[in-house]
């Protein structure tokens, strides 16, 4: 999972990549850090050619998250070809997720 730190880095990144998964987290937010892995792992197994993004808004990506309308943590967005597909924002689990990703996931691969 790569660090994104400013607007200028995000855009690029959701430009260039089919398929984005974007966490917005922090280090002294427990569920931040304990969905990171399963993210990870979620990518990895199930969905390859997703590029993974963390957003720290606790530290030097607080204004690219303030600017961008995140304000409670953890929030796990979707960009499909350059467009937000969903979003996830505290209540949510790794199933809500996965099964956010599968229809456009497989129409894009």
């Amino acid at each position: 999972m790569q660090n994104v730190f400013t607007e200028e880095a995000l855009s690029e990144l959701l430009q260039s990549s089919p398929a984005v998964l974007l966490l917005y987290g922090g280090a002294s937010c427990g569920v931040c850090q304990a969905i990171k892995p399963q993210l990870e792992k979620l990518s990895s197994e199930e969905f390859p050619q997703l590029v993974t993004a963390y957003i720290d808004c606790q530290a030097t990506a607080g204004p690219l998250c303030a600017a961008r309308g995140i304000f409670s943590l953890p929030v796990v967005q979707l960009w499909f070809e350059g467009q937000r597909f969903a979003e996830f924002a505290r209540v949510f689990s790794i199933g809500d997720v996965r099964a956010a990703l599968e229809r456009p996931y497989g129409l894009l691969t």
